[in-house]
């Protein structure tokens, strides 16, 4: 591409790349995309992302393909890759000057120079870093910032780089401008530090930019230039530093206006300061050691003492909790039980910890956690009037325990109190203990403190475990707690309700369970929002702490739906709709069918909360669980469902529609058990497994449940099923066959042997083309034993129960293979007597036997010279079916099934639902289970014999091993 010619055609498509006009957008974007791998295009873009006379959108889209184009074509390896000519003009182009005028395209332009450093610095580039260090020196603001950018988002990539090569040049890149480095960033921040002091905040600003970014770059150089940088005087001076300055920048903090242009970079800054100690701390905790002290004493001055009063903002104070939890929690600080074990390193690293955190420290920390930032706000507490909801989503939900001041201290409580809970317990008892007894309603203070102790007692509850009756506890107070109806007491009933939750799976007897029922009864009907949702957390803790539900549960059962289907119509939001869904769904699966007399309600609101919730796909998917364990509640009855049900089951596993990313896995569960209770099958249902296909398509995680469904519809009504979806599963299978796992493998030849067992007429003719696959598999020895247990469960099928089939199919394998009908045949009954041993299933055993023994009675030679493995394949399966009756001392095949028994369930035991009756019935007709193995036996020989005469059939026995022999005869003894 000639630049000169080119620039002026590529600046226009450009242009017209950046218009609204879907007509001329598109062709733009399709000749650019033509464009990508022209020689010199990229030439091209580079002279128009710097021409700062042009249109600010065509540069930036500019520099969006160029860095693009880097992604793609910029390594040797690449399809299409630029050539070393042109990569040269580019990087000196790239570094010419640092003059860009417009803040986003020089972030830009800095990302993409690090792109191509990525490939090519120090070896095909090592005038870059002297470039930008040198340019960094300049006077000139505009240029010395945008050198400054480039220099960060360099160090930042090269740092990322995890080959122990590229780790090698990076330390050796690190020690060679790690005093620079040092030195720019003081340099810049002395300079704004004075400029604060003059009053001067336009200057300040710029140089507080300068600051920020010099210590981005230190921050990289500093956490990931060094294996051991203990050992280096600068990086500890530099960190020791970092304390200094974080002081004069938390007291510049006071000088500065909240809405001053400072002030939001002034905090980053300090922010930063603390992410360049978490960082060093999590990559080189020894080399920490040292700096154990400092950050303790510095973090707890700031965070639990007046010293931070007027400076500390909230993410300093996560910060800092943060810095205080990593110091605690740190393995590499923790000794072995055997000390002896343990390293020069941790035993010091211990030392130290032990040292600063003595009893007075911990009870300070421990109160000022609780009894300061435990409280609810004034906002907080605003919030819960207001707008309820809002509420207890910021509460249960919120952000990350890293980023959010609450959740932030409970974890740094919970971390602190299980490393020195001997020493805190008994801070944390005596506040209890002085709690007891009534709170004056009217003191709202002293209420907020009882909630702040009940909570800290929650979250310690595992560590109290010993020291808590909470039982007589729950008796003699709590439970009256919960029953103070006075507004201003919502706070400890909402607490008191979540404490009980946190408390159940721990230590709570039984026999109080129906108290505690009545209480969450009468609580669902409080007028505020908040305390029921929170009793909706006690109910669903005591659910999933239960394996089946009390007795004493099921006299509050239709009071405590009921109030829970009212909640979930008068909450609005979808984080309170899918926790009160959570809660109704652990309820219908642990009574299961005892739910059916209370659900009507539930069942005619759901459709409309499935329409209101269209836009909101994890709302839908809390709806899709509901209805799993409704339908599992429901059994056959769930039939009636189906108006609704079928459509979202649809919805939800079409791959064609945007929401199944979100929907698929809960919609195939939602199938299955739709599948696994239908008592029949109804045109709709059938009609949606038109969705398979592209499901079997996508070859995902979902795949096995996709088998479940597949092997569902067979059972339920292999004819209809087969007639209209046979032809596309054999294809889908035979396309999956090609490029599956092992395991995918079995589950294909399982649906496979699963229609042969339901429909063995018509079964083999439908999955012909599938079957000459499996003979093979055989015949060469499958190295997988699954697989190859699986080969033969199929093959046995088709042997027991469609003799004519089997014929032709050796007769078709003989043609393919070039071999006589009788040499394949004997390969075959060869290779399945050998490899016996990779079926384990009783069930597939029996039917090697019964399938080989169907060859008998044979005059066939290779029949006959097989013979001896045929039998021992037999005594094999009595051994695995036959068990002594211990009255008459004979045996009995232990898989006969006669009859079918309506199975008697426990309490503890789920009800068979439709499918397993179905499954059940098949049995009845199943060779395996309806055959006597022992007697299939005796007449097979009885028949071979007739046919051979005495002799014959002697001489034919005699090729049997004699122990054999005689275990057969002791089988045989009662013909």
């Amino acid at each position: 591409m000639d630049l000169n010619s080119a620039s002026t055609v590529v600046l226009q498509v450009l242009t017209q790349a950046t218009s609204q006009d879907t007509a001329v957008l598109k062709p733009a974007e399709e000749q650019l995309k033509q464009w990508e791998t022209q020689p010199g295009f990229y030439s091209v873009l580079l002279n128009i992302f710097t021409n700062h006379s042009l249109d600010v959108n065509v540069r930036w889209l500019a520099v969006l393909y160029f860095k693009n184009g880097i992604d793609r074509y910029w390594r040797r390896v690449a399809p299409h890759a630029l050539s070393e000519e042109e990569k040269t003009s580019l990087r000196a182009g790239l570094i010419t000057n640092f003059n860009e005028p417009v803040n986003q395209i020089a972030t830009q332009i800095s990302v993409l120079i690090a792109k191509v450093a990525r490939v090519d610095c120090p070896r095909q580039w090592p005038e870059l870093i002297p470039t930008l260090v040198e340019s960094v020196k300049v006077q000139d603001d505009l240029q010395q910032h945008r050198a400054l950018l480039t220099f960060y988002h360099v160090t930042k990539t090269l740092a990322s780089k995890r080959l122990a090569a590229d780790r090698k040049l990076f330390y050796d890149l690190t020690s060679s401008i790690y005093s620079f480095a040092c030195s720019l960033w003081n340099h810049h921040t002395d300079t704004f530090l004075q400029q604060i002091c003059t009053g001067d905040e336009g200057a300040a600003a710029n140089s507080l930019e300068r600051t920020l970014l010099s210590l981005k770059v230190l921050r990289k150089l500093t956490v990931h230039g060094f294996i051991e940088p203990h050992w280096n005087a600068e990086v500890m001076g530099f960190l020791h530093a970092v304390f200094e300055r974080l002081k004069q920048f938390l007291e510049c903090s006071r000088s500065i206006r909240a809405e001053s242009i400072c002030r939001d970079r002034l905090e980053k800054t300090i922010i930063l300061f603390t992410k360049v100690l978490l960082d060093f701390l999590d990559q080189h905790p020894f080399s920490f050691t040292a700096l154990i002290q400092r950050s303790l004493e510095f973090s707890v001055s700031y965070v639990f003492t007046e010293a931070g009063e007027g400076v500390v903002f909230e993410q300093f104070i996560v910060q800092c909790m943060n810095l205080i939890k990593m110091i605690v929690k740190n393995y590499a600080y923790k000794p072995s039980k055997n000390i002896e074990d343990s390293s020069p390193e941790t035993l010091e690293a211990h030392k130290i910890k032990t040292a600063f955190f003595t009893y007075p420290t911990l009870m300070e920390i421990c109160r000022r956690l609780v009894t300061h930032y435990f409280l609810l706000t004034k906002e907080e507490l605003t919030m819960w009037e207001e707008d309820p909801e809002s509420f207890t989503v910021e509460e249960t939900g919120g952000d990350s325990w890293k980023y959010s001041l609450r959740p932030c201290t409970e974890v740094l409580f919970i971390d602190i109190f299980h490393e020195y809970n001997q020493t805190l317990t008994p801070v944390l008892l005596e506040m209890v203990h002085s709690l007891q007894g009534s709170t004056n309603m009217e003191n709202t203070n002293a209420i907020l403190i009882k909630d702040a102790v009940y909570n800290a007692v929650g979250l310690a509850a595992y560590e109290l475990f010993d020291s808590v009756d909470f039982d007589q506890w729950f008796k003699n107070q709590l439970l009256a707690e919960l029953q103070v109806s006075h507004d201003s007491y919502k706070p400890i009933r909402r607490r008191v309700i979540w404490l009980i939750g946190q408390w159940i799976s721990v230590k709570f007897k039984s026999d109080l369970r129906p108290v505690l029922y009545e209480a969450i009864r009468n609580l669902l009907q409080d007028r505020d929002l908040v305390v029921r949702k929170l009793k909706i957390h006690v109910t669903s803790c005591i659910f999933d702490g239960l394996i089946c539900i009390s007795l004493f549960f099921f006299q509050y059962l239709e009071s405590m739906f009921t109030l829970l289907f009212q909640l979930l119509q008068e909450v609005t939001q979808c984080d309170t709709k899918m926790h009160v869904l959570h809660v109704l769904s652990c309820v219908i699966e642990r009574v299961n069918m005892q739910i059916r007399p209370y659900v009507g309600c539930l069942v005619q609101y759901l459709p409309l909360l499935w329409k209101q919730s269209e836009e909101h796909n994890m709302l839908r998917c809390a709806i899709l669980t509901t209805l799993i364990h409704l339908v599992q509640g429901l059994g056959a009855d769930s039939k009636n469902l189906y108006p609704f049900l079928l459509p979202v089951i649809q919805l939800s596993t079409d791959v064609s529609q945007p929401p199944h990313v979100y929907l698929l896995e809960d919609g195939l569960e939602l199938w299955l058990v739709t599948l696994e209770n239908s008592p029949c099958l109804t045109p709709e249902l059938l009609r949606i497994f038109q969705n398979m296909s592209a499901l079997l398509e996508l070859s995902s995680e979902n795949l096995k449940n996709c088998f479940k469904i597949i092997n569902a519809y067979i059972f339920l009504s292999s004819s209809e099923f087969l007639q209209m979806y046979a032809a596309d599963l054999c294809r889908s299978f035979c396309e999956l066959l090609k490029d599956i796992t092992t395991e995918g493998q079995v589950q294909v030849l399982k649906v496979v042997e699963n229609v042969l067992k339901v429909n063995p007429v018509l079964g083999p003719q439908m999955f012909q083309p599938l079957l000459p696959s499996v003979f093979r598999g055989i015949i060469d020895g499958e190295r997988y034993p699954v697989v190859m247990s699986a080969y033969l469960g199929i093959m046995g099928r088709v042997l027991l129960q469609n003799a004519r089939f089997f014929s032709l199919l050796l007769s078709q394998m003989a043609c393919e293979l070039g071999q006589e009908v009788d040499q394949i045949l004997g390969n075959m009954i060869e290779m399945w007597v050998d490899r016996m041993d990779n079926i384990t299933q009783p069930e597939r055993r029996k039917l090697s036997a019964l399938a080989l023994l169907s060859l008998l009675p044979s005059l066939n030679s290779v029949i006959q010279d097989k013979f001896c493995g045929i039998i021992n394949i037999s005594v094999e399966g009595l051994h695995d079916v036959m068990t002594e009756d211990s009255e008459t001392g004979t045996y009995k095949d232990c898989m006969l099934m006669s009859h079918f028994e309506e199975p008697k369930v426990t309490e503890d035991e789920e009800p068979p639902t439709e499918q397993d009756k179905r499954k059940k019935m098949l049995a009845l007709k199943d060779p395996v289970h309806t055959v006597s193995l022992q007697q299939f036996i005796y007449e097979k020989l009885k028949a071979q014999q007739e046919l051979l005469g005495e002799q014959g059939f002697h001489a034919l026995m005699e090729t049997v091993d004699t122990e054999i022999v005689a275990q057969l005869q002791e089988f045989l003894q009662v013909f």
